[in-house]
């Protein structure tokens, strides 16, 4: 990534992402305050979060959620928030019965992606394949 950064294909600016703005539940840019405290609003068209080491809410705890004790309480079907539209997966989430450990987080995962893709396309039927049966997908991986 560095070296990309260097080449100038791509640019990183490091900081918070403090909103997310767009219509419909589509994502038009991020508004970011950058490391030296500058806002900045940077064009997206999608949002690709991690898993990290800590659970700090950050700006998140200023966007309206029902909280616990600093955790987001989620449905477990969905991984839902109280806030249609807004998942919340890991460490950071609460419900009874909750693990916290990568695997299980790994889990939520799964089952969120799954509930967004039915709120992105509600009709479009979701089809289940696996790398050791597919080869549909041993095609793209290369591996049939």
């Amino acid at each position: 990534m560095r070296k990309l950064v260097d080449e100038g294909v791509v640019d990183l600016a490091l900081g918070q992402v403090t909103e997310l703005l767009g219509d419909d539940g589509v994502l038009e840019a991020a508004r970011v305050k950058l490391n030296d405290g500058s806002i900045h609003e940077i064009a997206s068209d999608a949002m690709l979060p991690f898993f990290g080491l800590t659970m700090k809410l950050g700006p998140i705890a200023d966007w309206g959620l029902n909280l616990d004790e600093n955790l987001v309480p989620v449905d477990t079907e969905k991984f839902e928030t109280t806030t249609p539209g807004i998942f919340a997966i890991g460490d950071i989430n609460a419900y009874p019965g909750k693990l916290k450990l990568i695997l299980s987080g790994f889990h939520e995962g799964a089952l969120m992606a799954q509930a967004a893709a039915r709120r992105i396309n509600p009709d479009r039927r979701i089809v289940f394949q696996y790398t050791t049966s597919s080869t549909s997908l041993q095609k793209k991986l290369g591996v049939a």
